[in-house]
This record gives structure tokens, C-alpha cells and sequence, in this order.
């Protein structure tokens, strides 16, 4: 593949449009689209689609410019380094995708044993839905996957799963909404889980790993909160729980971390929910 005719196509899509790239390039319009011609046929199909006046890359051109963005941002890189004169080894890049409904917390300390490495590894952690990211894996894109839930057989991807730990789910809830629902730490506690009945609820979305259990759980136990809200996001779910919305579930192992980050207290963790 001609690298020359990539480097075009990857300034016309920067630009938004050949003109605006062939005024970069110093090349004429036409000069640059027959270029770039010669690059889809090389690859065998369409990487750009007109919209209006404008130039937006295809599905295949998205995915070449994933590559081309790595390939130009590391030429530029090495440029740099040269100049300035460093001309230690590069720090390697560790590519790991985040399915998004693991808690930001858990991510941090599963990566955190990667960040004493020496040398320190570059880390890019893209988020997304299991089977997206499983996709990214497949090609090579992200060198692990974090999940809160095991590779479905459904998807159709050869993948090895490890299980790297597991936790308990607490209960937490802000002084605010136990004060506005006439009650505190000590009585919730106490009365534990029968004041989550009469306790808004804040919940994962339906489709997430934890919902169902949760779900059997309350079920098991006879509760039907109100429930106030349901997030993808956990992250913002507890943010909704610190100012007083409702109570939440979240890993116990990170209890402290949580309660001291949103200034909420730990109601209880019951063991046979996990």
C-alpha cells in the first residue's frame, strides 16, 4: 500500500473536505481525489461518501482511519523524540476496553498493578458494550476486554475468560434522602434490608450483569422498592445517590472508597447477594 496516498486520505478527512486538504497539501483538487481513487482501488472499496459539500469517511473508511490515525500520531512521535533528543525506548501501549457498566473504582484497581511495570506502559481505555468491544478485540484493536460478566458463547468470538476477583453488593444511601424518608444511619441499619422498602431506589439499567440479580434478590426477600431512577452509567448513579435521590447498590470491596467519594453510608451488604 502506497503510505503517501493514505497520508491523503487521512488530511482530507481531518479537513472535512478535499478542497479545504488539497489548500494543505499544496496539491490541486483533482490531483488529491485521484490519489485518493487509487487508494480505494488498492483496498478494493469506497472509503469516502459525499454529505452536501462535504466529505465523510464510509464504515471501511472509519476503520481506516483508526489505523491511519495510529500510524501518523506515531510518525509524528518519533519525530518529536528525535528532535528533542530523546532517544530512550518508547513506552508501550497497553490497549484495554472497559465494558461500561463495570464501576470506574473496579477499573482503576485492575489496572493499577500495569502501572508499576517498568517502563511504565501508555495506557488507552476505550469503553463500550461487551459485544462492541469483544469485536475490537478480535481484531486486534484492544489487548483485553474488562467485563463484569463472562463471554457469552453467542457471540461467536474465541476468547480465553479469567476470572480476576469478585465482591459482595452493599447498599448506600446519602443522609439526605434518609432524613427526607424520616429515618437515619442507625435505624436503616438496624431494620436492614426491610428499610429499603420504604427507601427510593436507584438502580443499574435492565440490561445490565448486576440488574437481574438484584432484581431476584428483592424479590427473594419480599421488597418492592419505589424505584426513583435506572442508570447505564454507574458512575452518575451514584452521583444521583450523594445528593439524595435514592439508595444504590455498588460493589462492597470498594465500601470506603465509595463513601468517602460521595459522602453516603453504607446501609448494608447482605451476604447472599453477590
Amino acid at each position: 500500500m502506497n503510505y503517501k496516498h493514505l497520508h491523503y486520505f487521512w488530511t482530507v478527512v481531518r479537513a472535512g473536505g478535499v478542497l479545504r486538504a488539497s489548500e494543505d497539501l499544496n496539491l490541486s483538487p483533482q490531483t488529491l481525489s485521484g490519489q485518493i481513487n487509487l487508494l480505494e482501488e488498492r483496498l478494493g472499496r469506497p472509503l469516502l461518501k459525499k454529505v452536501g459539500r462535504n466529505v465523510e469517511p464510509t464504515e471501511t473508511g472509519r476503520m481506516v482511519m483508526q489505523y491511519a490515525d495510529e500510524i501518523f500520531t506515531l510518525g509524528q512521535e518519533m519525530e518529536d523524540a528525535l528532535r528533542g533528543g530523546k532517544e530512550t525506548p518508547r513506552a508501550p501501549m497497553l490497549k484495554v476496553g472497559f465494558v461500561d457498566s463495570v464501576p470506574k473504582l473496579i477499573a482503576f484497581h485492575v489496572l493499577e498493578p500495569a502501572l508499576r511495570l517498568e517502563p511504565t506502559p501508555r495506557l488507552q481505555c476505550p469503553e463500550g458494550k461487551l459485544p462492541a468491544l469483544m469485536a475490537e478485540l478480535a481484531m486486534r484493536r484492544v489487548d483485553l476486554v474488562i467485563s463484569d460478566v463472562p463471554l457469552p458463547g453467542n457471540l461467536g468470538i474465541k476468547a480465553f475468560t479469567h476470572l480476576l476477583g469478585g465482591s459482595g453488593i452493599a447498599f448506600f444511601a446519602s443522609d439526605k434522602v434518609l432524613q427526607r424518608h424520616g429515618t437515619n444511619v442507625r435505624q436503616a441499619r438496624a431494620k436492614f434490608p426491610r428499610s429499603l422498602q420504604q427507601l427510593p431506589m436507584l438502580l443499574p439499567a435492565t440490561d445490565s450483569a448486576l440488574r437481574p440479580r438484584l432484581d431476584g434478590w428483592l424479590r427473594q426477600h419480599g421488597i418492592a422498592p419505589t424505584i426513583a431512577a435506572e442508570f447505564e452509567d454507574t458512575a452518575l448513579m451514584k452521583a444521583f445517590g450523594r445528593e439524595g435521590l435514592g439508595v444504590f447498590p455498588a460493589p462492597a470491596v470498594l465500601a470506603k472508597e465509595i463513601s468517602r467519594q460521595f459522602e453516603v453510608e453504607r446501609l448494608g451488604a447482605p451476604n447472599d447477594l453477590v
